[in-house]
């Protein structure tokens, strides 16, 4: 196997896909913030915004899919550990072209928390697009990606401004 291989955690010495053992890691508070914006038209922007979107409450239903999302992820992602998540929250703003969606997801566990963050921004954002397709089929959702992270052994770190 190659040296840049060898670096991969979710690889075997053959190469071969596993789930990595983190029976014997310590427990530790652990956070991970996402994010990602959906760029639409005015039009669905304000229907949106004053409520009035064809399917209804866009970021209602869109907060508790990201929260149903962040709990499911071990079944989305195939390597990823079912983790008994303490909070997830979803946070909407209202921006000229879109919405910014940001999500953070926590526990006190051997594992972080940066895929579940992840799957609950990017649903959110599915659903929004779902919520409002009607009004606007053109949206692009974009700039998903982790924010930042706290906990474990790599400790806290933060993403550098795109």
């Amino acid at each position: 196997m190659s040296k840049r291989m060898s670096k991969l955690t979710h690889l075997d010495e053959s190469g071969t896909a596993r789930m990595v053992d983190v029976g014997a890691k310590p427990d530790t508070a652990r956070r991970a913030v996402a994010g990602g914006f959906i760029r639409m038209s005015a039009e669905a922007r304000a229907a949106i915004e004053s409520g009035d979107a064809p399917k209804g409450d866009v970021l209602g239903t869109a907060r508790i899919a990201a929260i149903m999302a962040a709990k499911r992820t071990a079944e989305i992602i195939p390597l990823c550990h079912p983790l008994g998540l303490d909070a997830v929250d979803v946070d909407f703003s209202l921006e000229e072209a879109g919405v910014r969606v940001t999500a953070i997801a926590s526990l006190t566990g051997r594992t972080g928390v940066e895929m579940e963050a992840m799957v609950a921004a990017s649903t959110a954002l599915l659903t929004i697009y779902d919520m409002a397709k009607a009004l606007d089929k053109g949206m692009v959702i974009e700039e998903v990606r982790l924010l930042e992270k706290s906990g474990g052994k790599s400790g806290h770190w933060v993403a550098p401004a795109l």
